[in-house]
């Protein structure tokens, strides 16, 4: 059955490759969805693209989302509202007074910048490529655009349908993730993950200030007070990098006591419970127009208490410190538990000691626990 007068949905899976197999026990369903949705088919086809980052605590930050892909053809752009190319390519073999908007094999679009006149923009486009978690706003966490594409050549799908031949070769453009095929699905709500059936992206160098352990970013886990019934935890992460301001920034921190967090300042929180009734893990990040940016040479802190949960509360052995952290999507190296400190003379307290976690967002260090 040929499909020009039938919606068509394409959609390619992309997945980090931070964790062996590409699986993340924090966020074990987390993937960015590529959805290709055919509005119309004729000698010409018009298909609104939209990308979905499905990751519960992982962000595309700046430079953002270059996405790209190798057509299957010979095909042409004739346009595009909400991104552009970044190369037109050699459109000599194109024949008229109208111009082709891209003529390249093998396509790199980016997000057009805030402030883009309307009339080239559509719905959830233009915030220059960065995308939020999908716990920190769902609705930012989604980009789109439009396009019109001609010379394409006619495929039949793995369901005996007919239509336009699939591109491959898809990228995100952002280190450390790696695409699937694009695969035709049946039709979905806008925005919905559809059923199952690597970059070009240029960081800003970091520069460090001068420190003993220097990393661009600094977690202090103070462990403050103890009460009676509940004890108390100052956070404080600071920004070493010199170049660079944190926008959307978050903290991921795994803990056995998060299940009883009962008051918090200053931050945002949600807990991730991906497993069952498990609630050992939770994610921090900013207010808005308050501290959701953390600048150069700046910090951002909060306070939270817990209720000790009497079956399995202690200071011994490192118990009061996280089991895993994550800045940004990255995640700390934890030290031994030799290396936690103690209590004075082992015994309690209301005076307890800190640690600091040292941790670093670049993508070419590594992630540093140290205990101060």
């Amino acid at each position: 059955m040929d499909v020009d007068q039938l919606i068509l949905f394409v959609f390619v899976c992309c997945l980090s490759s931070r964790f062996a197999d590409a699986y993340d026990p924090v966020d074990p369903n987390g993937n960015i969805i590529i959805n290709w949705d055919f509005q119309s088919i004729e000698n010409v086809y018009t298909v609104m693209v939209s990308v979905h980052n499905h990751q519960l605590y992982r962000h595309i930050e700046q430079p953002g989302w270059r996405l790209s892909w190798r057509w299957a053809g010979n095909e042409i752009i004739w346009g595009m509202t909400g991104a552009e190319a970044t190369e037109q390519g050699d459109c000599h073999r194109i024949r008229g007074a109208t111009r082709p908007h891209c003529c390249e094999k093998q396509p790199v679009i980016v997000d057009l910048p805030p402030g883009t006149p309307y009339n080239n923009q559509v719905s959830s486009c233009c915030r220059g490529g960065v995308l939020s978690s999908l716990t920190q706003n769902n609705r930012t966490s989604t980009a789109a655009f439009q396009m019109v594409v001609g010379g394409f050549r006619r495929a039949t799908y793995h369901d005996g349908d007919r239509g336009p031949a699939l591109p491959s070769r898809f990228g995100v453009g952002v280190p450390g993730y790696s695409c699937s095929n694009a695969t035709k699905v049946n039709a979905t709500s806008e925005g919905e993950k559809p059923e199952l059936p690597a970059g070009d992206g240029e960081a800003v160098a970091p520069v460090f200030r001068c420190t003993d352990h220097m990393c661009p970013v600094r977690v202090h886990w103070h462990v403050k007070i103890s009460y009676r019934e509940y004890w108390r935890v100052k956070v404080t992460i600071t920004n070493y990098n010199q170049v660079k301001n944190y926008s959307d920034w978050n903290l991921v921190v795994q803990h056995p006591n998060l299940r009883s967090l009962t008051q918090l300042f200053s931050f945002n929180y949600q807990p991730l419970i991906e497993y069952g009734t498990l609630n050992d893990t939770g994610m921090f990040w900013g207010i808005q127009y308050y501290n959701e940016m953390m600048l150069q040479d700046g910090n951002v802190q909060t306070e939270m208490i817990l209720k000790k949960d009497k079956s399995d509360f202690t200071f011994s052995g490192g118990w009061a410190f996280p089991r895993r952290v994550y800045f940004d999507g990255h995640e700390c190296v934890m030290p031994p538990p030799d290396q936690y400190p103690l209590l004075p003379n082992g015994g309690p307290d209301s005076r307890v000691s800190a640690a600091q976690l040292i941790a670093s967002s670049c993508f070419l260090l590594p992630f540093i626990f140290l205990i101060m």
